[in-house]
């Protein structure tokens, strides 16, 4: 019997970028846990692993103007009662509250609070490290032609 040759499954494009993304959301969440400027309840909780990858949704996709629910799921790809359980957990923590849209009072938006910007300049922090970490491991022109390479490909 032939033994068919399956090492394509654990070096494909899909998984090498899963795998990437998760090495690197975890770093981001690692360097927020330890970021002083983090109030201590959220660096306690990220430090925890009780803030993971699914919440970064939150903070990679919510407008500082604020979002609707819907706008934030789209955005994030998710659906929107995944994505309403992730901004109920935040709201429970401080990140983010909901008030009334206004341009539509029978509708909310999800907002940013005090304690969620300093969440979200910690995460710009994070993400700016973790890219340098990723440029000096593989070097400054295969970052460069990463970065290029990737935003092509989202983009089409």
């Amino acid at each position: 019997m032939h033994s068919p040759d399956d090492r394509w499954r654990g070096g494909h494009l899909g998984r090498l970028l899963g795998e990437a993304m998760r090495r690197f959301d975890a770093r981001v969440l690692e360097l927020m846990a330890s970021n002083p400027e983090v109030p201590l309840a959220l660096s306690n909780l990220a430090s925890r692993a009780q803030i993971g990858a699914a919440h970064v949704h939150i903070t990679r996709h919510l407008s500082l103007r604020g979002s609707r629910l819907t706008e934030l799921a789209a955005s994030a790809g998710m659906s929107k009662q995944a994505m309403g359980d992730l901004v109920t957990q935040c709201e429970a923590w401080g990140l983010v509250r909901r008030e009334v849209d206004p341009l539509d009072a029978r509708a909310r938006r999800i907002v940013f609070t005090a304690d969620g910007l300093l969440w979200l300049e910690a995460f710009r922090q994070a993400v700016a490290t973790a890219e340098a970490e990723f440029h000096a491991q593989v070097g400054h022109d295969v970052a460069t032609v990463v970065t290029l390479g990737l935003e092509a490909y989202v983009q089409n």
